[in-house]
Order: C-alpha cells, then structure tokens, then sequence
C-alpha cells in the first residue's frame, strides 16, 4: 500500500496495483481499474515514485525471505533406480 493525501488534507493508503492511470490536469487524479477515482496532493511524479518504491520493497522481502527458507528439492526425471533407492530408504532394506 501506498500513502497518498486527499485535497482535505487526510491520508489514505491505495492498493498501487489497483491504479489504472494517472492524470495531472491540474490536481493528480488516480483512476482505478473498478472506475474509482481519487484527486489526491503528490504530483503524477511522486505517485509514482512511492509505486517503485512500493514494489521494489516487496521484492526485497520476497528475497529475503526466500534466502532465508531453505531452498526445495528441484524437480528432475526419476529413474527406476532412484525410485527403487527411495523405497528402499522408506521401507528398509529388501529380502529377496
């Protein structure tokens, strides 16, 4: 979310994702994609500075919490030997 101020003064948070255009024409308008729209106090140019901002700080958590999860198995061809190898950790050695 972002922070953005109405002409009133009062601060909301807009889900940037939401934002369909913006038009400066004189005040900054942010039209949404449901037909909404909001006449707030930044310029187009803060407006979308705060977006960048905005996803580039959920990258970085994203990275960040990948880096510290660790990392899954990777998918690849299974052959019967694998197969017969990861059976046998499961259920024990074979008695033939």
């Amino acid at each position: 979310m972002i922070v953005v101020t109405r002409l009133n003064d009062r601060q909301f948070a807009i889900n940037p994702d939401l934002i369909e255009r913006i038009h400066a024409s004189p005040d900054t308008t942010l039209v949404m994609v449901d037909g909404a729209k909001y006449i707030v106090t930044e310029s187009m140019t803060e407006v979308i500075e705060r977006i960048a901002l905005y996803r580039a700080r959920v990258i970085a958590l994203a990275h960040s919490n990948s880096a510290a999860e660790p990392s899954a198995p990777h998918l690849g061809i299974v052959t019967d030997a694998d197969a017969d190898e990861a059976v046998a950790r499961i259920s024990g050695p074979r008695k033939i």
